[in-house]
């Protein structure tokens, strides 16, 4: 059996559905992926032992030049990836319009989430069979489900498995334990103050334990060397793609993530983690996988899933923070003291394992 998998982003997306490979792939003998994904991610699907074929789309980029789009026959060339192979299904795991849109260009029958389980209603129309999905769940399980069910298995009683495994990517040359600071994420209200990340750095310094930092854009570099001046535990890290990231989370003692696809990653290769949660909600989106831990703050407001800050301090907030260095104020309440704590304690389990 043959099956398209229709998930383009983002990269928690991407990895959110990699145990529904998974399930369906012990469930169903000789069942085999292809996979339609944002040219930015397309190394994630080649990870998993499932997937064959990996089809490549640039949404994003096509949708800012679409007259060079079809004139360089990039579009063209695509809807022809499609149909040269036969699939017996297409799962349109996104449930959004875009992805509903691709699945026109498939000769096979369509299975998505019904109108009232995904997120845009309107993409039930282009599917054959729309299933029902109870919202409220986490991503990975929901995915799960919509797998087991398009495919007629039933879902196992136990936590999804990515597929991955550390040995995919070889071991660096020895070096000290370290922990691997996630720093970077989309939304201004997902960054925990960089302020708190130096003095998370160094009371870790103290410990003699090694802080590596990642980043993917110039403004992550910047915050990068600002959390790392000064600090000789702390080591900023060559731009990496992401098997080059993974490698590096592979080998890491541990990691400290805000809301960000990276602590995804981290997550699907069993990285002990502790994820930093303000503005959104950890039960729909946050880290999946064992060593997992999440500290959500319970701030009045949080979490109030905007991606813009709209409290208005009170003057006892005024008094109490410094609110040029510690905004978000839903934060405060995962002040460096705290998740010092619940990393040491990870750390000590680890040691002790």
């Amino acid at each position: 059996m043959r099956v398209l998998v229709i998930k383009t982003s983002s990269l928690g997306d991407v990895i959110h559905t990699l145990p529904a490979l998974t399930d369906a792939a012990r469930a169903i003998p000789g069942i085999r992926f292809d996979w339609v994904v944002e040219e930015g991610f397309r190394e994630i699907p080649t990870w998993h032992p499932a997937v064959d074929q990996v089809l490549p789309v640039a949404i994003r980029r096509w949708r800012k030049n679409l007259w060079q789009t079809f004139k360089s026959g990039e579009w063209r060339r695509f809807k022809q990836r499609l149909r040269e192979t036969r699939y017996d299904l297409v799962i349109d795991a996104q449930g959004l319009l875009k992805s509903a849109w691709l699945t026109r260009y498939v000769k096979a029958p369509v299975a998505g989430l019904d109108r009232d389980s995904v997120r845009e209603p309107l993409a039930s129309r282009f599917y054959d069979r729309r299933l029902a999905v109870a919202r409220g769940q986490h991503a990975v399980e929901r995915l799960r489900q919509l797998f087991a069910m398009a495919l007629g298995y039933d879902l196992p009683n136990a936590m999804g498995d990515y597929g991955l495994r550390r040995e995919q990517w070889p071991s660096q040359l020895p070096a000290p334990a370290y922990v691997v600071f996630l720093h970077g994420t989309t939304w201004d209200t997902k960054h925990w103050p960089e302020h708190y990340w130096r003095e998370l750095a160094e009371r870790l310094a103290l410990a003699r334990i090694e802080v590596r930092l990642p980043w993917g854009n110039p403004a992550e570099q910047a915050r990068a060397q600002r959390i790392a001046t000064g600090l000789k535990n702390v080591h900023i890290l060559p731009k990496l793609n992401l098997a080059g990231v993974a490698a590096i989370l592979a080998e890491a003692k541990a990691c400290v993530a805000v809301d960000t696809g990276l602590g995804h990653l981290a997550a699907a290769l069993d990285v002990p983690t502790v994820s930093l949660f303000g503005a959104t909600n950890p039960g729909l989106t946050g880290a999946y996988g064992k060593g997992q831990e999440h500290l959500g703050s319970d701030f009045p407001c949080a979490p109030c899933l905007q991606k813009k800050c709209t409290y208005q301090p009170t003057p006892e907030d005024q008094a109490r923070f410094d609110l040029k260095r510690e905004w978000p104020l839903c934060f405060t309440r995962l002040n460096p003291e705290r998740v010092a704590s619940r990393l040491s304690a990870m750390l000590l389990a680890e040691d002790l394992r």
